[in-house]
């Protein structure tokens, strides 16, 4: 049976034909009757040409979700099987050995939309955070069970995506013999325990791990101050890399526990590298010492667009601050999560905060998540970490 159709507006085709995996509401001119949220539709350009299959909603700013270009398949159990199978090969190829910690699938990175799956040691975490992914779920999890093999699945549905689809949130163990307590994961040769139940995202920032590898390399006998620390990521790292000092700030008493447990398990002390539960916007006025490395992972301070000018300033402030810090030569590695301060904006507001610190930066390198949390190229919207290693100077 084929599926129902949905039809462009004039030259609206662009998009898909493009590569890029969505079509927002604008762009559609009609549709046959009978679709339901999430439902698959075809979608086809004015004179009727073929350009894809994937899950449509009426009632949201994005209404097409691309699963293929090829309208002649079936979406059943197979395509499914394939997709997942195709995920895991190139996780496979990614991944090294030391490491059983990464984004399995990526959503629109893996044309899987809507549904998140990361891996950490024996148990998958997954999120179905749309409607059309939603109604595979009970096949999806069958495939994931089958295809991995792993000793448990953890579901943390929770996301604003569900609650703009009209689908309010889940969480809780699905299947297996699962953990009692955090799970210990390896990750490029160190070890860190990560709740999957409680903690940040699915229980810790994978995308981060390439960034981590950068500390570790540059750390050597240097004072390092990581911000917004959560479970100590970072900081485990600048210890393992030879950081003299490593200070630690984050409000969260919870992260900040595990982070000590996690220098511990890489055989070091929070007496050492001690742990302070801060304000990072306060502890940087506050703070007299100068350091020879900060590192700023905030979280997404825009999570919608009315946000972006509060989060402009935000940005700005902190990293004028951060400067302000640092030793002459000091590096500065500062990010952004947030999906609406895209890269040009976000390297923009770090320019204004040096200018306004009246101090002189180098860029060393561009910064972004591990190649696990694959995008397609045209798809910038998927591109939301955003990082640069600085070099910064005095006037």
């Amino acid at each position: 049976m084929p599926y129902p159709k949905i039809r462009l507006k004039p030259k609206r085709d662009s998009v898909l034909r493009n590569g890029h995996p969505w079509l927002f509401s604008g762009a559609i001119a009609s549709k046959e009757s009978g679709i339901e949220p999430g439902d698959i539709v075809e979608a086809v350009s004015m004179d009727g040409q073929k350009l894809g299959l994937g899950f449509y909603h009426p009632a949201t700013d994005i209404a097409f979700r691309l699963l293929t270009r090829d309208c002649d398949q079936t979406i059943d159990a197979n395509f499914w099987r394939k997709r997942i199978l195709s995920a895991k090969q190139i996780r496979e190829m990614l991944i090294p050995p030391d490491t059983d910690a990464f984004r399995l699938i990526n959503a629109e990175g893996d044309f899987l939309p809507g549904l998140i799956v990361d891996r950490y040691a024996n148990t998958l975490v997954v999120s179905f955070q749309t409607a059309g992914i939603e109604k595979h779920r009970d096949t999806l999890l069958e495939l994931l069970d089958e295809l991995i093999h792993l000793d448990a699945i953890y579901e943390r549905s929770e996301t604003r995506a569900r609650q703009r689809e009209g689908m309010t949130g889940r969480q809780g163990w699905i299947s297996g013999n699962h953990p009692e307590g955090t799970v210990p994961i390896r990750e490029n040769g160190l070890v860190f325990e990560v709740d999957v139940v409680e903690g940040q995202k699915t229980g810790f920032f994978l995308d981060q791990r390439p960034n981590r590898q950068w500390v570790r390399m540059l750390s050597a006998d240097k004072t390092v101050l990581n911000c917004f620390s959560y479970t100590g990521g970072f900081s485990v790292y600048a210890a393992a890399g030879g950081a003299k000092r490593v200070i630690s700030v984050e409000t969260s008493k919870n992260a900040n526990a595990l982070a000590a447990i996690n220098l511990a398990r890489n055989g070091y002390s929070d007496t050492d590298h001690p742990i302070i539960a801060a304000d990072v916007f306060k502890f940087l006025r506050d703070e007299k010492a100068s350091f020879d490395m900060i590192i700023l992972d905030p979280p997404a301070f825009a999570k919608t667009k009315h946000e972006i000018s509060r989060a402009t300033h935000g940005y700005k402030e902190i990293n004028r601050q951060a400067m302000m810090r640092l030793d002459h030569g000091g590096l500065l590695l500062t990010f952004s999560c947030s999906n609406h301060i895209d890269s040009e904006l976000f390297r923009k507001i770090v320019i204004g905060a040096a200018q306004d610190a009246k101090k002189n930066v180098h860029l060393l390198q561009t910064l972004g998540p591990g190649p696990d949390h694959s995008t397609l190229l045209p798809h910038t919207e998927g591109s939301y970490l955003k990082g640069l290693l600085l070099s910064v100077e005095n006037d």
